[in-house]
């Protein structure tokens, strides 16, 4: 097949190619144009960073016009819809279902638009991505762009693994066609993790970040307290080795040496046993060896030794050995290989990183990339090892020694050695008198912490993210103040890292361990490899992972708890105030956009609030005498619009009228009578109580107190309002009292006219009296027509009976018990008040 020139005849062709990042468009373009007629020309597309080079070259004997251009990584995010988007915008546990799109970030389109503007004069298409399942995530989304300018493209795939010319020329003669199956994974993965991470990080977020003071950042107000899929396992790794320290008790061992002098230097022989726990035997068979001394040799074993050169080097492989010689991160060796990569100096690196690094860091990387390649492809290492046993008593001792015959790779493999020592020649039988037998006591020694290669290690051995993706994982730790690295490239938790492990851990279930994520890469595997379905995979995962979260709302006073191991509580409104959020009771007809959520109040009050607050102050408040709440599956059919959910109600037996059932489901749209009759009677628990009808859960009283306190301050009386008398004074009390009792008389039963009762029986001086205790079944309280002090009980001559409450009744709710016809009665009069 023709690789250059115009030859092979046909029509020209125009062909639009399409690489990851500009700098590869740039490369490859200038291999193919090399000795091509006409050179390449260059111009500016819609994105000044985004070059269209243009050039000559032959396909297959086909004559094309090249025009060659670059997208920047992805080229769409996936994201949930508007209304969603928004952390107060609906109940994370919706997260899971809410629709999501792929769309074109506002700092693309430019990008967008060049594609859309090129595809249209095309007849083919080469997609030069990077060739993993990442890149050819993003093949399609370029494809999808181009398609809708012009959907008579023909669409082929590049692959390649090198910026040289032969890998360059090869690839673009054996072009083959996209693989859906490597996008469908990325697709899953994407979906997945914005879920669970968006869904989990609200859900911490909000019930974490403004109840604790986290003293280690600078603008708490902000901090997010992410969870990702893999960010999570791997601080697992982290706290799970940090823990297994902390739990490490040293226990003392003994163990016994011997060494043996000869001309060229001494021998160390190790005892077969290791070493003893128990003290006393340790010393009894070290006393039998100080008694019998003499040692004989019982074996003698030479053998060729190899040491064989490292396999080729993937992706995490240079990672873990970049840290472990040069103590680089992972981040920045991969910046450093995609600079080597797209130099043209190594292979593909599997990487979306493109920022330029240090030289030192660049030649470092490259030394090892070259010497490890090298090494690869030459002979092991050779050495003759020799192995002595001895016996001394009874017990067996042994040595080891090693002479290298043949360095091999280890000539240019400069970052590994293969120590060998001397050991003089022994033969079976022969007999000695070792120099020194010593019983040395030690004690146990926890692990380390992970180092940096350890970690790549656990998250590549338990599946959790890919070789383009782990080290992103790690950064993230660090980022979220989860972890920190000190100067050995060791990973410890942080406070804030331990008590999130710590509250999942005490959940009973394992959110921080590989296990869930792991099944999920083998799930995205199996979509890549055709052997599960796109929507299959999505919904099994999904459907795993919203159990977990309910399972993890439900238990959040674990989280709590741990926190505040760690954390002192804030005294933060809005860590109070607003609490946690609660089940969705309904979308919000106010402002449209969020939904209003069941909450309870740190006093125990429930109401039902808008999550768009503070922008939104949609509230609905709920009776005071609420003991428990919880949002139902079951909707209202007379409310709307949209879903309106009842709640089961669960009320104080002694806080509401014994007519009442203290269960009670119902519905806060606007259709429950008995909801409504109970906010009347019982008053709510908004801070503006003196607003509604009832009591509550505090003094009824409290607001007419404030306002009695007031008045009195101002020395004048509550009837008349005129200077010069207090109201137990005032000459128009008796007229005033008779004329408010007849008008109270005549107004309507009813709830609905409760406000109105309330503006007339206000204008009454309500004075605080002391109030009788009950002595007996016979016994009354009674109501001061003067005072309006009223207070209700066991009343012989009627035969309805209210509530024997030891507390003064509010105006209102004299009000409130003639229209539930419960008696009061006037202990001047004995006439009942409320007939």
């Amino acid at each position: 097949m023709a690789s250059g020139g115009n030859g092979g005849g046909g029509r020209v062709i125009r062909v639009l190619n399409v690489a990851e990042k500009p700098s590869v468009a740039k490369a490859v373009s200038g291999i193919l144009s090399r000795n091509q007629g006409g050179g390449m020309r260059v111009r500016d597309g819609r994105s000044r960073y985004n070059k269209i080079f243009e050039f000559n070259y032959t396909i297959r004997n086909q004559p094309c016009q090249m025009l060659f251009t670059s997208v920047t990584g992805h080229l769409m995010e996936l994201e949930f819809d508007d209304r969603f988007r928004k952390w107060h915008s609906c109940d994370p546990l919706h997260l899971y279902d809410a629709p999501v799109r792929k769309y074109v970030p506002q700092d693309k389109l430019d990008i967008k638009r060049t594609l859309e503007e090129e595809a249209r004069g095309c007849q083919w298409i080469i997609l030069w991505l990077d060739c993993d399942r990442e890149g050819e995530n993003i093949a399609f989304e370029v494809l999808e762009v181009c398609r809708q300018a012009n959907h008579n493209l023909n669409v082929w795939r590049a692959r390649f693994s090198a910026l040289i010319d032969r890998e360059i020329h090869q690839s673009v003669q054996t072009l083959v066609q996209p693989n859906q199956l490597f996008s469908d994974a990325v697709d899953v993965r994407q979906e997945i993790d914005l879920r669970i991470g968006a869904s989990f990080t609200r859900f911490q977020t909000m019930l974490l970040r403004d109840a604790f003071v986290l003293d280690f950042a600078t603008d708490d107000r902000n901090l997010v307290l992410s969870y990702g899929p893999c960010q999570f396992p791997t601080l697992g790794f982290v706290v799970e080795r940090y823990w297994e320290i902390q739990a490490h008790e040293p226990e003392e061992f003994w163990t016994i040496n011997c060494t043996h002098n000869f001309d060229e230097g001494s021998a160390t022989f190790n005892w077969m046993r290791g070493h003893l726990f128990d003290y006393t035997c340790a010393v009894t068979i070290y006393e039998m060896c100080i008694q019998e001394p003499t040692a004989t040799v019982s074996k003698v074993k030479q053998q060729e030794k190899l040491k064989y050169p490292p396999h080729p080097l993937s992706t995490i492989e240079l990672e873990k050995r970049a840290s472990r010689y040069f103590r680089m991160s992972s981040e920045q060796t991969m910046k450093v290989a995609e600079d080597l990569y797209q130099n043209g100096f190594i292979s593909y690196p599997r990487t979306e990183t493109d920022c330029f690094s240090e030289k030192t860091d660049l030649r470092r990387v490259y030394e090892l990339v070259v010497r490890h390649f090298l090494a690869c492809v030459s002979k092991p290492a050779v050495g003759a090892e020799t192995t002595v046993e001895i016996d001394i008593a009874g017990e067996s001792f042994f040595a080891c020694g090693r002479v290298i015959l043949a360095k091999n790779y280890l000539d240019v493999y400069r970052f590994e050695s293969w120590g060998g020592s001397v050991i003089p020649t022994y033969t079976f039988g022969q007999q000695f008198i070792p120099r020194s037998l010593t019983l040395d006591s030690g004690v146990t020694r926890p692990p380390p912490l992970l180092s940096e290669a350890d970690l790549l290690g656990c998250m590549d051995k338990a599946g959790i993210g890919t070789d383009a993706t782990m080290h992103d994982h790690i950064k993230k730790l660090l980022d979220r103040f989860y972890a920190i690295k000190d100067s050995s490239t060791r990973f410890s938790p942080t406070k804030l890292g331990e008590a999130l492990v710590m509250g999942y851990d005490d959940m009973g279930y394992e959110l921080w361990k590989p296990y869930l994520r792991a099944m999920m890469e083998c799930d995205m595997k199996a979509v890549s490899m055709g052997t599960k379905r796109k929507t299959e995979v999505l919904e099994t995962c999904l459907q795993q992972m919203k159990a977990c979260f309910l399972d993890a709302r439900a238990n959040k006073g674990k989280l709590f708890e741990a926190m505040a191991i760690f954390f002192e509580r804030s005294n933060r409104s809005s860590g109070g105030e607003q609490q946690v959020v609660g089940d969705v009771v309904r979308r919000c007809g106010l402002c449209l956009e969020s939904d209003m959520v069941l909450r309870q109040k740190p006093d125990g009050n429930f109401m039902v609030g808008c999550l768009g607050y503070p922008q939104c102050r949609n509230v609905v408040w709920l009776p005071g005498s609420l003991s428990e709440a919880s949002v139902t599956e079951n909707t209202c059919t007379s409310c709307g619009p949209g879903l309106v959910y009842k709640i089961q109600f669960r009320f104080r037996r002694l806080e509401i009228p014994p007519n009442y059932s203290a269960q009670h489901i119902g519905c806060i749209g606007g259709c429950d009578d008995i909801l409504r009759q109970l906010v009347g009677i019982c008053g709510t628990g908004s801070r503006s109580s003196s607003n509604t009808f009832g009591r509550g859960r505090g003094n009824p009283t409290a607001s007419s107190s404030a306002q009695r306190g007031n008045s009195r301050a101002q020395g004048s009386c509550a009837y008349c309002r005129q200077t010069g008398h207090l109201s137990n004074d005032c000459p128009s009390q008796a007229s005033r009292s008779c004329t408010a009792r007849s008008q109270e008389v005549d107004l309507q039963n009813g709830l609905e006219n409760l406000q109105s009762l309330v503006i007339h029986v206000e204008r009454l001086a309500i004075c605080a009296l002391p109030i009788l205790p009950a002595t007996g079944e016979e016994s009354s309280f009674h109501v001061n027509h003067g005072s309006a002090i009223f207070s209700f009980g066991k009343i012989p001559s009627v035969e309805v009976s209210a509530q024997i409450l030891l507390r003064p009744l509010a105006a209102e709710e004299v009000v409130v018990a003639k229209v539930l016809q419960i008696p009061v009665v006037c202990h001047l009069c004995q006439q009942q008040v409320n007939q």
